[in-house]
């Protein structure tokens, strides 16, 4: 079956280096500029059709209101809100192709085949309605519903904030058999649009340079932009989209993806569950129209514990959800809960079945298209439309009932596997009863290998899961006991992605991570499965390991235990990684520490007078963190002033789903290909 993607995903859940985890594969696709003839309009879409709300003022004073931040993300948003445009013209049924290039100098140029942007003269400005997008904020064809029927940039803040940003912009269009241009200097215009030629082809091309001034970073990732093409093709099967980057090449080539759906969302769906057991043969796919409102709905069972709910509204992820998302819901829980109560699958238990139970182990995405979305929030994370709930729960209820009546095999192995889940569920309800009674009967349930801080101010307080009793000792004399506490896990803590929820609070190392943090889990009203946090004891809880393989292997462990039963904390910016440093270069009394191979290497340049092969400058690697003493664990992982601590963050959580499925889940075929594609990443020490 095609898919839109030919890389293996980069882990983007935490802000520090995981190199050797998100490797991206080099597919090397060469194709020819696909070219469009010059066709007639299905609607008119000129000048008059552009219609300009404000200026630019405030735009370079508070960039932040209007694409988020100026870290990598807001960096990331200017190339959206470009793609977006295009994308609008492939919705309205005009664009085929979109191409995307970083070039050498960190400017990046997005191309399409549309209709180009109009350049005739605005009715109300008396300018060119390509300077009026460019210059004027929110201003453009999608506030004319003749021109865009469905638009994903109704909330953004269009083009003109990618121009006001940037410091330097050149638009070329092409249309009606010409070719015009425009540059712009910080989101002034060096000249008036003019005619530069002729051209059989049609299109917008927008080079743009973020301006240094307003950006912390202005670096592209490759892998954040091949992100989002790939999701992107997914949601717009047809649809051709190429990323290129001219900074990277080997052998003469430039790296390249291509990405392409034949099957749209069916594919997104099996793309998410590459790396589990599937429940059923196929996806179940739902598409149906309501209103103007377009729903479209691919899901999967498979055997893991887990759900993943993935939703957009006209191809903006609401990673919040929304009204969309809550009709989907309800619909799946109605009709799979009338089906198993008709056919007597429920008779049996002593306890009610709960919405979260036919959600356990789902891969779904939902997608629709609304003419005028509201979204709560300048992120546009959550869908507030109340209507569109109705319409999906009617659109989804009434196909689940058509294939829930058609294949009654498929449909007794998803109510089997929603029994396991209400019967894991109850048995999980009961365990948690159990560790937190337990708890409270010994006065606190504070674990007793505990280093406790004295500090009971939960803002300045901060916990340090450490590896082995060994470290843990030596983190507990090196401590500053009023703010930092100790608590020491032993081996490898249990593997929640292949364990049923009640194994998971049986198992001691992660009852006395449960206790320790002061958190735990209840039930919601719809029966969903929430973290409790309101007596949370610490708000840093700083992962600490060796920096070795098996130091890896139990951060990754903890993160997956985060992301599954404590994700609340690592969305509210709780968890941290330490990063201890690698060597310790010594001269005589000179000495420092090193984070890295390229440390290393200057400082035993520096400490030799530039001589690599000097014997008198000694290099110690560190394995691990007993091979410090409290004193050095101080100096460089535990002193606020000295350490580099790296905040986890969720910046896609389909995507760390499918990651953490893939690197921990049964499945062994996917872990093979993901480190035979990144073996090039992997480095011996020696």
């Amino acid at each position: 079956m095609p898919t839109p993607q030919l890389l293996a995903g980069g882990l983007r859940l935490v802000t520090l280096d995981f190199s050797y985890l998100c490797g991206m594969k080099n597919a090397q696709v060469e194709l020819e500029a696909e070219t469009l003839p010059i066709t007639q309009h299905k609607s008119d879409y000129d000048a008059s059709s552009i219609t300009a709300l404000e200026g630019l003022e405030a735009v370079r004073k508070r960039p932040g209101m209007y694409i988020g931040s100026t870290d990598a993300k807001g960096l990331h948003h200017l190339v959206w809100e470009v793609v977006d445009n295009s994308i609008d013209e492939h919705l309205a049924g005009y664009c085929s192709h979109i191409w995307v290039t970083i070039h050498a100098d960190n400017s990046l140029t997005v191309r399409d085949n549309g209709r180009g942007i109009p350049t005739d003269l605005h009715p109300k400005l008396k300018k060119s309605a390509l300077e009026v997008v460019m210059t004027v904020l929110h201003a453009g064809g999608k506030f004319d519903k003749d021109s865009y029927k469905v638009s994903g940039g109704l909330h953004g803040v269009g083009v003109s904030c990618v121009n006001a940003l940037s410091e330097y912009v050149r638009v070329e269009v092409h249309r009606d058999g010409k070719k015009y241009e425009q540059e712009y200097l910080r989101g002034k215009p060096k000249y008036d649009v003019r005619e530069i030629g002729s051209t059989t082809e049609r299109g917008t091309i927008v080079t743009f340079k973020p301006d240094p001034e307003i950006f912390e970073t202005t670096e592209f990732k490759f892998d954040v932009l091949a992100h989002r093409l790939r999701e992107l093709a997914f949601l717009n099967k047809g649809l051709h989209l190429d990323l290129v980057d001219e900074r990277e090449s080997e052998n003469g080539h430039f790296r390249r993806e291509h990405f392409y759906s034949e099957g749209g969302l069916q594919e997104f769906v099996l793309w998410l569950d590459e790396a589990k057991t599937k429940l059923i043969d196929k996806p179940i796919y739902i598409s149906a129209k309501e209103e103007d409102v377009e729903v479209e709905v691919a899901m999967l069972y498979n055997t893991s514990y887990s759900e993943n709910i993935v939703s957009f509204v006209n191809n903006i992820n609401t990673r919040d959800g929304g009204t969309h998302v809550s009709g989907f819901r309800r619909a799946l829980t109605r009709e799979f809960k009338k089906y198993g109560e008709d056919n007597g699958f429920f008779k049996k238990l002593n306890f009610a079945i709960s919405g979260e139970d036919f959600m356990e182990g789902l891969t779904a995405v939902v997608s629709v298209k609304v003419m005028e979305p509201q979204f709560k929030g300048q992120t546009k994370g959550e869908l507030g439309n109340s209507e569109v709930l109705g319409i999906v729960s009617r659109c989804v209820g009434d196909a689940l009932k058509v294939f829930l009546e058609e294949n009654p095999s498929q449909a007794r192995r998803i109510i089997e596997k929603v029994v396991l889940a209400a019967t894991a569920r109850n048995a999980a309800r009961k365990a948690r009863e159990l560790v937190q009674r337990k708890g409270a009967l010994s006065g606190g349930g504070l674990p007793g290998k505990l280093a406790d801080c004295a500090s009971r101010n939960p803002e300045e307080s901060e916990i340090f899961l450490v590896e082995g009793d060994s470290a843990g000792g030596t983190a507990k004399q090196g401590r500053d006991r009023h703010t930092q506490a100790i608590l020491p896990l032993r081996g490898k803590i249990l593997n929640v992605e292949k364990a049923l929820e009640h194994k998971i609070y049986e198992n001691e190392e992660i009852k006395n991570i449960f206790t320790a943090l002061g958190v735990h889990v209840g039930e919601n009203e719809e029966g969903h499965r929430v973290l409790i946090t309101d007596k949370l004891r610490y708000h840093k809880i700083v992962i600490m390991c060796d920096a070795d393989v098996d130091g890896s292997h139990i951060t990754t462990l903890i993160l997956t235990f985060f992301f599954r039963y404590m994700r609340e904390l690592i969305e509210k910016g709780h968890v941290y990684i330490a990063q201890p440093p690698l060597y310790l270069v010594k001269k005589g009394k000179q000495q420092r520490y090193c984070w890295n191979d390229k440390e290393r290497r200057e400082a035993v340049l520096e400490f030799s007078g530039g001589r690599e092969d000097d014997d008198t400058v000694k290099v110690q690697r560190y394995k691990g963190l007993g091979e410090m003493n409290a004193e050095q664990l101080w100096e460089t992982t535990m002193n606020r002033e000295t350490r580099i601590l790296k905040q986890v963050t969720i910046e896609d959580a389909a995507e760390a789903d499918r990651m953490f499925s893939m690197l921990m889940g049964d499945e062994v075929p996917p872990r093979r290909a993901f480190i035979e594609a990144n073996a090039r990443y992997a480095r011996i020490d020696a």
